[in-house]
């Protein structure tokens, strides 16, 4: 199902929740809406679903008002952070539930219950668990029997709000990968909210940047990382080092000294560079038309190594990422250049 949001606002108050959002939510693709808190991404997500209304602007699924019918009638799966299991019921009742709560002329016979729910089970992997009671499961299992229970309807579009928030970091990651295994078989359109960037450029299709109920960025998840569009998009995605320079006759100046890049065709003024830890090269040679800093701390395990330089003259440190084959100590000096960066003028 092919969802069309246009110029949708939403104020709660003098606060601004969302301030004109338009996006195309693409059929069968999983999505995420990241962003920081207050960035709008969950009002956008009730909106969608029908647990809240905007203040204006359009909500078309397949090209009819989704506003104009309630929250039941847009067969929109929802599964929510904790869960929300009855813990009065057995695993397989939960699941079973919005199925038996049906109309009885739209209810399917307790066979044909009793074989989707079966089915689910199965997709979720946890078939042997139907006898047990919420309380019994494990924090992943029952999100994984909440997302059962909101596919047992046949759900035109699903939509999960912070899924994985109250799982521990391994366990967050082992259902990361199984959502996109999931999805990639049931080919659901699927919205899904987080503040986890990681999570975020795993999982989805594309990914939709949120802050202060605007969107600044829509892409796929290595176009976003790679070629942010605002100087926000840079900082929230990932780690950046951000400099503040001077453009001037296509050279670019931190403080007074021309440091070696070009320009990008920024306008003469003030402007700040922003780059990755990975992208700052060590040159072998001193060079004057370069960043140079002292070596303040160097840490880290693995095949890389951070190293906290400060930079001559300021109380700038950067923090770079260099191979452990790169031999340095403490005090020395080491001359920069960023090999990839971004330059985005005052305005932004």
């Amino acid at each position: 199902m092919k969802i069309s949001i246009a110029d949708v606002s939403k104020r709660f108050g003098a606060f601004a929740a969302l301030d004109r959002v338009n996006l195309e939510v693409r059929s069968g693709e999983l999505l995420a809406l990241l962003g920081p808190s207050g960035s709008g991404k969950t009002t956008l997500l009730r909106i969608i679903a029908g647990l809240d209304w905007p203040d204006e602007g359009q909500v078309l699924f397949d090209g009819e008002d989704a506003l104009a019918r309630s929250a039941g009638e847009r067969h929109v799966g929802l599964v929510f952070q904790h869960y929300a299991l009855f813990r009065h019921m057995t695993v397989f009742e939960n699941i079973a539930f919005g199925l038996r709560v049906r109309p009885r002329r739209a209810r399917p016979s307790e066979a044909e219950i009793r074989a989707r729910v079966q089915k689910l089970l199965g997709l979720v992997q946890l078939g042997w668990l139907a006898d047990r009671y919420p309380n019994q499961l494990s924090g992943g299992q029952r999100q994984r029997i909440a997302l059962a229970r909101a596919l047992a309807i046949g759900p035109r579009l699903l939509l999960l709000d912070e899924p994985f928030g109250a799982l521990d970091a391994k366990v967050r990651k082992e259902l990361r990968r199984w959502l996109r295994d999931l999805h990639s078989e049931m080919h659901v359109t699927s919205i899904f909210v987080t503040h986890d960037q990681e999570e975020a450029m795993e999982v989805a299709d594309r990914v939709v940047v949120m802050d202060k109920g605007r969107i600044e960025q829509v892409g796929m998840p290595q176009q976003v990382y790679e070629q942010p569009r605002t100087p926000f998009v840079h900082e929230f995605i990932g780690e950046s080092i951000m400099l503040p320079v001077v453009v001037l006759n296509n050279t670019v100046h931190f403080e007074g000294r021309p440091i070696g890049v070009d320009a990008q065709g920024a306008p003469d003024g003030v402007a700040t560079l922003f780059a990755r830890p990975f992208n700052m090269t060590i040159l072998r040679d001193a060079a004057s038309d370069s960043l140079h800093g002292e070596v303040r701390g160097i840490h880290g395990i693995g095949p890389a190594r951070r190293i906290d330089v400060a930079l001559g003259g300021t109380q700038t440190v950067i923090e770079i990422d260099a191979p452990r084959s790169h031999n340095c100590a403490i005090g020395q000096l080491l001359y920069l250049r960023p090999a990839q960066y971004q330059l985005f003028p005052s305005e932004f």
